[in-house]
């Protein structure tokens, strides 16, 4: 998603606005115009002065933000793009100047020396992908986490601009004695090949990693074989009850932020909300909501079928995904799982939301004594700590996940329910 916004600032810079409408999804052109474009992008060349420089492009599911620099003040492009890699959106939004790029430093509470990290291949054949498994150095045998990342073609880090959530994490598990397993999606490591497959689903895009990472776990020396769970962050922690359907021997499940909200419904709650962070350029969004109300409404309509053009549906992904997606509750999948189960939540998350999310989560599991529920009143999607509602900007600075959510899911994990 990246290189969309690379060649958007090119042309950008080059005046060639008739281009810039083509990188639009087919659907929606008729609404964009080279006028629109023009006038947009010379008021803040009025307002900034000339383009000096751009930082380094920040991605999350199907949103891209990049930060430019003008001789007299600073902004972010946000594109909406769906997976297939057309624009759905464009807005230019006041911003500070992009920080230096700098490598990824542990966290405080992360001891390198209480840890050692080592790559590992998870699956098989020609769509395996590459992992990295973090074991405490303490004596074992050790629990241990399967960590599945959010929608989106997600690294094993889940990445973020210059920030590392499940590296975060995963180090500072191992230094209070849990060892993890994070691996790159298949979605990232194979995307082209992914993207060739119109009959991938939402299982194809986490059930065999994940089956095969606790497998691997399982046979570690290192590891307590009976006490391997699964972590889902996003729409990891939406599959995650699956995971644990198919696999017996998974000893319970960490829901890290997980949608229990049908996700393309989410998106244009999402949008709405985004929308609502500037009245002055709410109605920039108004195109794209309709847009994206309608791709939902296709996807719960009587004639989605495997012949449904893309982009009819949310994201430009096929219609196999929606179809497998549309058809699997995850809280009612949860309430199957008869395993303890943490769910954490961000209070401040406008992604995964506590009215609609979190509160389908708790009624579904309503009277199990096994559930456990911490929500972080700072937190936003990624667990990082702030104030004021939440957007995508806030995602940009240098952080680390919140030191009180490691802590809560090494002291469940290494406890059990109710720690």
């Amino acid at each position: 998603m990246t290189s969309i916004a690379e060649r958007l600032l090119e042309l950008l810079q080059a005046g060639r606005y008739a281009e810039i409408r083509d990188l639009f999804a087919p659907n929606l052109r008729p609404m964009v115009t080279e006028d629109s474009l023009r006038a947009a992008w010379e008021a803040e060349l009025d307002r900034h002065g000339p383009l000096t420089g751009a930082g380094e492009p920040l991605t999350e599911p199907a949103l891209v933000k990049l930060p430019v620099l003008f001789a007299h003040g600073a902004a972010t492009v946000l594109l909406s793009v769906t997976e297939s890699g057309w624009l759905t959106g464009l807005q230019i939004a006041a911003a500070e100047a992009a920080q230096p790029t700098r490598p990824w430093q542990p966290p405080a509470y992360a001891d390198p020396d209480a840890l050692a990290e080592h790559d590992v291949t998870v699956g098989s054949g020609p769509l395996a992908v590459p992992g990295a498994l973090t074991l405490p150095t303490g004596p074992g045998p050790h629990p241990a986490v399967v960590m599945l990342a959010g929608s989106g073609p997600n690294d094993r880090d889940e990445t973020i601009g210059r920030n590392k959530p499940f590296k975060d994490l995963a180090w500072g598990l191992a230094t209070r004695g849990v060892a993890t397993l994070r691996f790159d999606k298949v979605t990232h490591a194979h995307g082209a090949s992914v993207r060739a497959l119109a009959d991938f689903t939402v299982d194809d895009e986490y059930k065999p990693h994940a089956l095969a990472a606790v497998g691997l776990l399982r046979q570690h020396p290192a590891i307590d074989a009976g006490r391997v769970f699964v972590l889902g962050h996003s729409l990891g922690g939406t599959v995650a009850p699956r995971i644990a359907a198919a696999e017996p021997a998974v000893a319970g499940l960490v829901l890290l932020a997980g949608g229990a909200q049908p996700l393309h419904w989410s998106a244009v709650r999402q949008f709405r909300h985004l929308a609502s962070l500037n009245p002055a350029t709410s109605a920039s969004y108004e195109q794209i909501i309709e847009s994206v109300t309608r791709q939902a409404q296709a996807v719960d309509g009587p004639d989605l079928s495997a012949e449904t053009p893309t982009e009819d549906l949310p994201f430009g992904v096929p219609a196999a995904y929606w179809l497998d997606l549309r058809a699997y509750d995850p809280a009612a999948a949860a309430a199957g799982v008869d395993r303890p189960i943490l769910i954490l939540q961000g209070a401040r998350d406008y992604q995964v939301t506590v009215a609609d999310d979190l509160a389908r989560w708790q009624a579904a599991l309503a009277g199990r004594a096994d559930v456990t529920v911490h929500v972080y009143d700072a937190d936003n999607h990624f667990f990082f700590p702030g104030e004021g509602p939440s957007a995508p900007a806030e995602y940009e600075p240098v952080q680390h996940l919140d030191p009180a959510v490691v802590a809560d899911i090494a002291a469940w994990v290494l406890g059990g329910p109710g720690a």
